[in-house]
């Protein structure tokens, strides 16, 4: 069995609460949970920590192989180890000696699936017994005593001609149950290096390093998801979406919306390319609902009197046993503005809010609610989804 750990403490004097603390619109812990989350190879994922705070968010993200632990408080102390977690947690378990450990730190949210996936590989092809992330670097390096440490100074190389050097960036390690019993460390035996990209070489510790880590984030990981996007469940809201917002009244008082058959068609490419839709909506009318069953939506969820519609997208998932990363939605209002900003692909009609359209990573379609918004919508996701 792969099990991942992230240990994670309520109490960061450089940033408060920085775990649960919104990096790139998700609170930073997601961000590794999401990447294990999608890996093959990790069987179960465990969140230790001491915070409520950070146990119930953690909870809400919803994914199917995440767990909570809760950390005895001597160690999650400024002085404890990471060791020290570690070890608590392994010796109240009961995993095989060659069970693999993931070590991952949330505080390097760069790290990808790809990641963990090509590291275990490289684990078993190397038959090395613990692995660690590095990044290579090219600078050159002095000691105190102004010696240099990797080049010769009197024959300076070219950078495409120096190797350089591995730099850890401290994002995850690998062992097996029993070596980190036996030897009281994350490392041990034979280890071996998986090279990320040298952009991951940030670490959160200071404001600083989240600005930088944000803008990695955005240029280098969330730019490149439009061309893979996976999936599985659509949801729309109704008035100013699938229609233009206005209010239609008959000489006897009859109200009207006006809908566009060309979102009617998209629903219908949806469910044949086995997506699930949905409609969530404020109000609840009779028209709502017979368009909902001539759209035939697997879900209608109207007036939302108690909840809010990021509750009822996660009741949802949870009947689905999928994540919000899974879910697509597009709305053009306030009471939308939490589940855009919570879901794997958000988009907003051209005649949406400025607030709305200023969500981090929205898609700001051509078209206008009730003009074919939702079928636009629909054909960037049917073109770029991973089949």
């Amino acid at each position: 069995m792969n099990i991942a750990f992230i240990p994670v403490r309520c109490g960061s004097k450089s940033i408060p609460f920085k775990n649960i603390k919104e990096f790139c619109e998700k609170p930073l812990v997601y961000w590794n949970l999401e990447a294990l989350e999608n890996s093959q190879n990790i069987d179960k994922i465990f969140v230790a920590t001491d915070c409520e705070e950070i146990k119930n968010v953690v909870n809400s993200f919803n994914f199917l192989k995440v767990e909570v632990y809760d950390r005895d408080k001597e160690n999650a102390t400024d002085s404890a180890s990471t060791e020290s977690v570690m070890l608590e947690f392994i010796n109240k378990q009961d995993f095989k000696d060659s069970d693999l450990f993931f070590l991952v730190q949330a505080t390097s949210p760069l790290t990808q699936t790809k990641d963990f996936d090509e590291a275990l590989e490289r684990l078993k092809n190397e038959d090395a017994d613990s692995l660690l992330t590095c990044i290579r670097t090219k600078r050159f390096f002095w000691d105190k005593d102004a010696n240099p440490i990797n080049y010769d100074f009197h024959n300076r190389p070219r950078r495409q001609d120096f190797d350089g050097l591995f730099m850890e960036n401290g994002a995850f390690y690998i062992n097996t149950v029993f070596n980190i019993k036996k030897d009281k460390n994350r490392l041990s035996g034979k280890i071996s290096i998986h090279e990320m990209q040298e952009f991951t070489a940030v670490e959160i510790d200071e404001e600083d390093d989240w600005l930088i880590a944000e803008k990695m984030m955005y240029k280098y990981i969330l730019s490149k998801r439009k061309t893979n996007i996976k999936i599985k469940l659509f949801l729309s809201d109704v008035d100013g979406t699938l229609t233009d917002a206005g209010m239609y009244y008959g000489e006897n008082g009859e109200e009207f919306k006006k809908f566009n058959t060309h979102d009617g068609k998209g629903f219908e490419l949806l469910r044949k390319a086995g997506i699930k839709t949905g409609i969530i909506t404020s109000e609840n009318t009779r028209i709502v609902a017979n368009r909902a069953k001539k759209l035939k939506v697997d879900f209608l969820y109207q007036g939302l009197e108690y909840k809010g519609k990021l509750d009822i997208a996660k009741e949802i998932c949870k009947k689905l046993k999928i994540s919000l990363d899974e879910v697509a939605y597009i709305g053009d209002d306030i009471n939308c503005k939490e589940l855009l900003s919570h879901v794997g692909i958000a988009a907003c009609p051209a005649n949406a809010l400025d607030e709305i359209k200023n969500i981090s990573n929205i898609i700001k379609l051509s078209k206008s609610g009730g003009e074919g918004a939702v079928r636009e919508f629909v054909e960037f996701i049917l073109g770029n989804i991973i089949k």
